[in-house]
């Protein structure tokens, strides 16, 4: 069973290690949702999420286990009329099990509820075919809108490929 609730400032020092677990490195290879073949350095810092966090129209959503254990996070934001949807990372240790569709279920429900926000969009790395296939099966849609990787700032890690551009990918949600 999962809990869901809204972060604080005060859970920046959990979601840094978590976020950077699911997606680099080797801790992340653990999991399906890695990116340590395309992408080294760091994925986000304490100051980006507490920037989120505190954000107007914007939520980081938590996921805890029954045991009191952060298993998953994801940004819900409000973005030209529809809900945004990033920053999503499950434990990799807690990856196969349920735990992303939840949170995905939970973050779009957010949108709606909250904001009445009809429509959920997401940027997803064209490299990871698989990734965008679990969004598919989830009513997402491929638009064929792609918009680059932005090379050369090293918030977004530091890329192992030349080729790394972003496809968004919609959901009505009612």
């Amino acid at each position: 069973m999962l809990t869901f609730r809204r972060a604080t400032l005060d859970d920046v020092p959990a979601l840094v290690p978590l976020v950077e677990s699911a997606y680099r490195g080797d801790a992340s290879r653990v999991g399906w949702t890695t990116e340590a073949d395309l992408l080294e350095g760091q994925r986000t810092d304490p100051e980006g999420v507490a920037e989120v966090i505190t954000a107007p129209k914007s939520a980081v959503l938590l996921a805890v286990a029954d045991d009191g254990a952060l298993v998953s996070c994801c940004h819900v934001a409000e973005e030209d009329g529809a809900g945004y949807f990033g920053m999503f990372a499950v434990a990799p240790s807690a990856q196969g099990g349920g735990i992303g569709r939840a949170v995905l279920a939970e973050a779009e429900r957010f949108a709606l509820a909250e904001w009445g926000l009809t429509e959920m969009r997401m940027k997803v790395i064209t490299a990871r075919a698989d990734l965008t296939a679990w969004y598919v099966r989830r009513g997402y849609r491929q638009t064929g809108e792609l918009s680059p990787f932005p090379y050369g700032d090293e918030r977004f890690g530091l890329p192992l490929r030349d080729d790394l551009e972003f496809e968004l990918l919609v959901k009505p949600l009612v």
